[in-house]
């Protein structure tokens, strides 16, 4: 007899549109819903899942066992199974989450569509959640029963009647009120959140800026998902510090010290080829002067202290902008508010350091004109090295090119090329002078 129920089901499914047994499925008694759960695939059953409204969809959900519910995911929008969790109890919500990070983390990742650098994938779902309308005496009842199974025993999360997240309340608190006290009346409902899409590094600033020692993570109805503890958020900081470091050498994050020789390979060449590009316009800028040159040698000594000391001055700034940016203190368009100090730095720096090569210049050559040069484009070059330390890190932030990858090439051509220009155009200026 069940299977002729099975069969029907299939029948009428290939007949009527998924969608319609959605949209009537609260009309279903219990046992023709076991049967639809029983015969229909899990495509099918994702399909109807995803259209049917939420108290329908929770009540699908409790003729599914855990492992069936993880097979429907996997034919499910990502979007629409985190909100499903979100509409779960929070016991629910947590066993179904536990047991799939008790598989691999990357099936979190792909059933619940969190990257591993973003909210999503750093939260831990040990929390305690607790509803605001019970008395201190039943939270602290219910603390002990949960705690045995939880990260953070500080911080109580606290839910209205739909499971919403509407604050948080101290342990330090609850302890100290009157037993009959309402939850409520002790919650702070001044708190900070991040939805689980948001880049770990946005959690990490988030922490800093408010100091805070913990964070809970939201869906677009304001359901708790899990929490971000301060070791997580320490964890991104030293990996965020990390990555910025490596990409300012133009070296990969996934490039350990195990990659295999082609993945290296891979992974820095096309870095090399891209400064091999900007290494040439700064050889057609000296070929472009290379006259000058062979009638005075000692040009072709000294100019690449100007381009250094420049490329020198210019990381001190794209080192600092780029820290900056990251902890999102500055922006493009404080840009001209931190112009003015560069100008004037270079120029103070760039005065000091050519007054001191200028002089050895002169002792090492006799030539009071050379040190004269190398003074005026040394100041040119660290100006512009300022400025371009400045300026490149933000535009690019500006056009959402990560800074700490690209600023340094950028950088470097502009304090190469123009670190040369500058001198050699001084040099064919002041040639009768030096020759």
């Amino acid at each position: 007899m069940e299977k002729e129920k099975v069969m029907d089901i299939n029948e009428l499914t290939d007949e009527m549109k998924l969608i319609d047994i959605a949209k009537t499925l609260d009309e279903y008694e219990d046992n023709q819903i076991f049967v639809l759960c029983a015969a229909l695939s899990d495509e099918k059953l994702a399909m109807i899942l995803e259209q049917a409204d939420e108290k329908s969809q929770i009540r699908l959900l409790g003729f599914l066992t855990d492992e069936k519910i993880l097979k429907i995911f996997s034919y499910m929008q990502k979007d629409d199974i985190v909100d499903i969790l979100g509409m779960l109890s929070i016991g629910k919500a947590k066993e179904l989450i536990r047991y799939m990070k008790a598989g691999d983390r990357a099936v979190i990742n792909q059933l619940l569509g969190y990257k591993e650098d973003s909210a999503g994938g750093i939260m831990t779902t040990e929390y305690i959640a607790i509803d605001s309308k019970l008395t201190l005496k039943e939270v602290l009842e219910e603390i002990k029963r949960i705690s045995p199974k939880t990260e953070l025993l500080d911080t109580i999360f606290v839910t209205d009647k739909s499971k919403k997240l509407i604050g948080t309340a101290e342990l330090r608190d609850i302890l100290l009120g009157k037993e009959n006290q309402i939850l409520d009346e002790i919650t702070d409902k001044n708190f900070k959140y991040v939805e689980p899409e948001v880049d770990q590094e946005e959690v990490a600033l988030m922490s800093s800026k408010y100091d805070l020692n913990v964070i809970p993570v939201v869906n677009k109805n304001m359901r708790l998902m899990g929490i971000i503890t301060i070791d997580d958020i320490v964890d991104v900081m030293v990996e965020e510090q990390t990555e910025d470091v490596l990409k300012m050498g133009g070296v990969a994050k996934e490039e350990t010290l195990d990659s295999t020789l082609w993945q290296s390979v891979r992974l820095r060449f096309p870095w090399l080829l891209i400064n091999l590009a900007t290494a040439f316009l700064a050889a057609l800028t000296i070929k472009a002067f290379e006259g000058i040159i062979s009638q005075v040698v000692a040009l072709s000594a000294i100019m690449s202290i100007v381009t250094g000391m420049g490329g020198n001055a210019g990381t001190q700034t794209v080192s600092i902008i780029i820290r900056n940016i990251a902890m999102g203190k500055v922006k493009f368009k404080d840009c001209n508010h931190y112009l003015f100090k560069e100008i004037l730095l270079g120029l103070i720096n760039g005065l000091g350091i050519g007054i001191v090569t200028g002089l050895a210049v002169y002792f090492i050559y006799g030539n009071v004109f050379l040190g004269v040069i190398i003074l005026l484009a040394m100041i040119g070059n660290l100006i512009i090295a300022g400025i371009s330390g400045l300026v490149i890190p933000l535009i690019l932030d500006k056009m959402h090119i990560d800074p700490a990858l690209s600023s340094s090439i950028f950088l470097t051509t502009a304090t190469d090329v123009l670190g040369f220009f500058i001198f050699l155009s001084l040099a064919k200026l002041f040639l009768p002078l030096i020759v």
